[in-house]
Parts: structure tokens; sequence; C-alpha cells
């Protein structure tokens, strides 16, 4: 299963890119979690790091690509399946940013009727929100 949603904002690329790169202050922009941390404080290539959702356990996750300014994704392990969560900037004319979900794996079906429904509907939101922050400083 995998679904995205693409939103276009005013503020610079850079700026849309500054608030999804600051793992520490996610849960300002994504009401799914309670807290994250990545080691070594920024992300990159292969960095790792945790996630507490608001509901259900902690998770630890890996950062499994990485291109500066243009996007990034990391994932995650559950049973037979892994989430990957893939953010992407383009600059057409303006700043779009697209924020996809993906669950691979034997078990994707599973996971993706048991959380996909309520992370598909909670995407829009969060896409606002950074579209929100990153439109401060205009």
């Amino acid at each position: 299963m995998r679904f995205d949603h693409t939103m276009r904002t005013n503020a610079a690329a850079g700026d849309v890119w500054a608030v999804w790169t600051d793992v520490a202050r996610w849960p300002e922009w994504d009401g799914e979690f309670e807290s994250a941390y990545i080691e070594g404080g920024r992300i990159a290539l292969g960095a790792r790091g945790s996630l507490r959702p608001r509901r259900g356990p902690a998770s630890s996750f890996v950062v499994s690509e990485f291109e500066p300014e243009k996007g990034y994704a990391f994932s995650t392990r559950l049973p037979l399946c892994e989430l990957v969560i893939r953010r992407r900037l383009g600059r057409d004319g303006g700043t779009t940013f697209t924020h996809e979900v993906s669950f691979v794996g034997p078990l994707s079906y599973l996971f993706g009727a048991l959380l996909g429904r309520r992370f598909r509907a909670a995407l829009p939101g969060v896409m606002e929100n950074v579209r929100s922050i990153a439109e401060r400083s205009l």
C-alpha cells in the first residue's frame, strides 16, 4: 500500500527543508508524534533515530535515502513489513513538497489496513502544518 500528498507553498524550498529535517521538532507539525530523536542531531544517509508516537510503542528508524535540499526517506520495521516515509521537494515555478507513505513486505496489506487509513486522513493536516511553519518567515 502506498499513498502521498503534495502541496504548494510560497516558502522557499530551503525553508520547507529546514522544517522537515529538524527531527526534534517533528512533533510540532505531526500530531501523531510525542517525540522524535536522531543520532548526531541531523538527518544524513544511514542516520538512526527513534520515534515515540502518541499511540503505540516507540520505534527506531534509519534514513535510507538522502539527497540534500531535494529529499530523503526513512524506514521503520514492523513485523514482516517495513513502513517507509519519503519526503521530496519540487521546484516548478514555486515550491512543492510531497510526503509519501508506503508499507512494504508480506504483511503490508495488514499494516496498510490497520494504520493506513489513519495516516492518510492525517496527512493533509500535517502538510498544512509544515507549510504554515515554513511560511512564517515570509
